[in-house]
Order: C-alpha cells, then structure tokens, then sequence
C-alpha cells in the first residue's frame, strides 16, 4: 500500500502521525511511505531519519495526499485537507466528529473512508488509542491548570500545594477514566486537595483502593457538582461519551458560585467541552474568562508535548497502521470488529452510531460495509 503521512497544520500542534520506526516496519513489509518535509521536526523526528528508515520525503501536503492512498494523521483533516480527499483515500486519524458537523460534511463530500483513532474499542470495552493521549492530557491539566492559577496569567494567584501554615488548593476532577484519574494523580503529586466525581460506584471504589484514600470520591450528582465547583480552585472536566457529543455538566449559572479567578480546564473540549461557557482556543491563546472563571479548552493539548505524545500514540497505532496496510481496511476491519468500531466514514456516508445520532445523520451499516455476515 501507499502509506502518506502529511506535517499537522492546526495551529500549534507538533505531533506527527507515524515516526521512523513504524516507516521502517512498514517499508520492511513492503509498502511504499511518503512523508512532508518536515513533518516530524516538531516532534524530534528529521527527514533524514525518516529517508533512513525507507520513506520518500516529499515537499508539501498536497504530494502526499497525491502519492498516497492511505493518509495517517494525528488530527483532523483541516478544510485545505479535506479539499485533497477523494474516494480513494483511506483516512486514518482522529476525527472527533460530534461536535464538529462541518468537518463531517467534508468527510462526506470527500467520498473517503475514515477510520477514527478515538471510537476504536479493546475487548474489555476501553478506547485503546484514545488511551495513550487521554494519560497526556490527564496528567498535563494540573499543570496547565497550576500555571493559569497564577495572577499573572489571569487565576487567584494560588499555590496547587499550598506551604506550611496556608491551605492547600483544593482541585475538582469531573469524571473518573483515564483523564480524570491521571489528572488526580498529578494533582494529588502536586500536594493539592483532591476530589474525584464519576457516576460508577464501582469505579469509585477502585479510585479509593488505588489512591488509599487520599483522594475524596463523591458520586456525581447535580448537587454534588455544585458543591465541589464552588470551594474549587481549579476543576477538570474529564468526561467522555465514546463517539458522542461531551455532556454539560458545569452551567453558566454554576459560574457565580465559584471563586473569582478559579480555573476551568475542559479536557473534553475535543468532544464539544463538558462545561456550558466552554470554546475551543489553541496553545497561542488557551484561555479566556466567562464570569470572572478562568477557561482552559485547548483542543489539542497533548500537541504542547509532541515528543513523548507521538510516541505513546505510535505505540497503539503502529500495528494498527501496519494490519489496514496488509489486509486493506476491509478486510482488517472484517476480521477486527474493535478496529470496525472506529469506521466512522464511508462513501459519503455516516457508519458510527453515536456519531450519526449527535450529527442527526442515518447511519450505515459498518458490517454490511466491510461484508460480516
């Protein structure tokens, strides 16, 4: 197969979707490889090192997605890209569609086919490639969280752990999966007070057993919500609905009984945000007040640490990437009902449930698609 692995063009974001290892894999089992010119330096990776593993580096987007058949990505296609997709295409990547109808209608008009990295599933239910950056984005929010709290970039002006004789910082996460329970566990090692909100009883008991009791567990009531966000300095939103649109579970009016200058980081802004006043913003300007509350929504906030990311990424999608190259996506995705659960796209047609329900689509039939009897 042609394999194409264009440089990300959203704004600030610095992973690449395949590094040299996986090329050289892929070009070892016989496929043919081009990269963009410097699509890996963000990440650490050079053209040399990628020519060196058997990769044709080549000078722009647009040649990649003319040289290639199957395009791996780390975002979503942005509008110049979605230009280039034609039906032949084979898109690989995250797309996050639910909240973003206009990227679905490129998809669409594309006639591509598109796999989705975050609706992907394990046999025990989890989401395998979301996974890796969720741990990034999870154990970054404390620390993004802790900068926006000082005075100078516009929070309280408090310390996450406090010193001796002045109260810890008290710290609300709002979900307890892998974002929240890594998000709690930076913010537990940063000496903070820690409270961790989920919906599962179970999960919660587990939360407990791992942390020994260090973190507060508190079902998440709509009460509960209010009671946490109000003593907060800083809240999380760590919540996900695989494939679906982020439920709103901090409202504007929740805003006035917070603290001047507490912080607000949505993790789940990729899915839509998680709090009612939340937007996307990027890395150049990540925040912005709603109500004298500091907002925190980069979309990509795994790109401000692109080395470590690209290679917690390429660790669950490279044999991924590799099982699509030998088989061709159907095949793979008949034999491999968990890599068929990231079909989201195909020929001009919505194939992922949730998704197809938050965009108010028809959805086609992945198994009938991919020829499951």
């Amino acid at each position: 197969m042609r394999i194409g692995c264009p440089r990300e063009i959203k704004p600030q974001e610095f992973r690449v979707g395949m590094t040299p290892d996986v090329v050289r894999e892929a070009t070892r089992q016989g496929h043919d490889v081009f990269i963009e010119s410097g699509a890996g330096d963000g990440a650490g990776f050079s053209n040399e090192e990628y020519i060196a593993a058997g990769a044709s580096v080549v000078p722009d987007g647009a040649a990649v997605f003319e040289e290639a058949t199957m395009i791996v990505k780390v975002k979503e296609p942005q509008a110049e890209e979605l230009e280039r997709l034609n039906s032949r295409h084979l898109l690989f990547t995250y797309l996050h569609l639910a909240p973003d109808p206009k990227q679905a209608e490129g998809l669409i008009r594309s006639g591509c086919t598109a796999i989705a990295y975050e609706t992907i599933t394990a046999p025990d239910g989890s989401l395998p490639v979301l996974s890796p950056m969720s741990e990034v984005a999870g154990r970054l929010a404390p620390q993004v969280g802790a900068s926006a709290l000082q005075k100078a970039n516009g929070g309280r002006g408090v310390l996450l752990g406090g010193v001796p004789g002045v109260p810890r910082s008290h710290v609300t996460v709002i979900g307890g999966g892998v974002v929240g329970t890594h998000a709690a566990r930076i913010a537990l090692g940063f000496g903070a007070e820690v409270a961790i909100l989920d919906l599962s009883l179970p999960r919660l008991r587990q939360i407990d057993e791992t942390f020994q009791g260090k973190i507060q567990t508190v079902f998440a009531s709509r009460s509960s919500i209010e009671a946490q966000i109000a003593t907060a300095d800083l809240v999380i939103g760590a919540v996900l609905i695989p494939g679906a649109t982020a439920p709103k579970l901090v409202q504007r009016n929740d805003l006035a009984n917070m603290k001047r200058g507490a912080v607000l980081v949505d993790v789940a802004i990729d899915q839509g945000g998680c709090f009612e006043t939340s937007r996307a913003t990027t890395h150049a300007e990540p925040t912005y007040f709603v109500d004298e509350v500091l907002h925190y929504c980069v979309a990509n906030m795994p790109g401000a640490v692109p080395r470590t990311a690209t290679l917690a990424l390429s660790n669950v999608t490279s044999t991924l990437i590799l099982d699509l190259a030998n088989k061709g996506w159907q095949t793979a995705c008949r034999e491999n009902s968990h890599l068929r659960n990231g079909l989201n796209v195909h020929s001009g047609c919505i194939t992922h449930p949730a998704v197809a329900e938050a965009l108010n689509r028809e959805c086609a039939d992945a198994k009938n698609i991919v020829g499951v009897d």
